[in-house]
């Protein structure tokens, strides 16, 4: 075996693997914020965890939450924490509430994922049925799928976080709805995600998985957790797709 040949085979492998996933896949599961778009590429996610914490201080619970979850990037490890302290209640309604309208203002400045909209309106039409399973607020994505014209490709497939926050991802609960609703068999279904919340989601539906990584990092966080197949950009999937 030459090195060349040594390089090339892996990359083969991996064509094969996502091309066989797509062909095989008559139910397509989207992540929302990753695959779809970034959602908050204008309106820093950092920006809405920072709104988030300074409003339960203002309420005086500055001690629900230590010294990382003060100064962490992700909304939603203020949303986790506050939770698991004071489960389904009036706090984590607000809370929730409070991230669900940071979310919608972000729509606005929301950058496409490249390929995304193209690729979704394929599926469409070589007629593949689209659901969204997401830990955003489900208005959220209806808001953004609206605003691209994409929301007849999905609905009313959208199932996204509800006041049950214990069912978030990696929680299989919104990937069994989207299945459920569409009368989808597990294996005749992909998860497409970007983290490895989306995979461990999947892997307890029974549905296979393929992985979108924007950054090496990502792709490394998808790849440690057992992503067989992972892409760095759409548009192999849309040409697999078009075969």
């Amino acid at each position: 075996m030459t090195s060349d040949t040594a390089q090339t085979e892996p990359v083969t492998a991996e064509t094969e693997n996502l091309r066989e996933l797509i062909t095989e896949a008559r139910f397509v599961l989207f992540d929302f914020d990753g695959p779809i778009c970034r959602l908050f590429a204008g309106h820093t996610a950092e920006s809405v965890a920072k709104e988030l914490v300074d409003w339960l201080e203002l309420q005086g619970l500055r001690e629900l939450l230590t010294e990382e979850e003060r100064v962490h990037p992700d909304p939603m490890v203020v949303l986790y924490a506050v939770n698991r302290r004071h489960p389904r209640s009036d706090l984590v309604t607000e809370l929730e509430e409070r991230l669900t309208q940071q979310e919608l203002k972000a729509v606005a400045s929301a950058m496409p994922t490249a390929y995304a909209d193209p690729l979704i309106r394929t599926w469409t039409a070589v007629g593949g049925r689209l659901a969204v399973a997401s830990n955003n607020s489900p208005r959220t994505v209806t808001e953004y799928l609206s605003v691209r014209g994409l929301a007849d490709c999905f609905a009313p497939h959208v199932y996204g976080r509800t006041g049950e926050l214990d069912l978030l991802k990696p929680h299989p609960h919104c990937l069994n709805r989207a299945l459920n609703a569409m009368g989808a068999a597990p294996s005749t279904a992909l998860m497409i995600g970007d983290a490895p919340t989306d995979l461990l989601a999947a892997e307890r539906a029974g549905v296979p998985f393929l992985g979108y990584a924007r950054n090496p990092y990502k792709e490394r966080q998808l790849r440690d957790a057992g992503a067989r197949t992972v892409v760095a950009s759409l548009e192999p999937v849309l040409r697999a797709l078009l075969g």
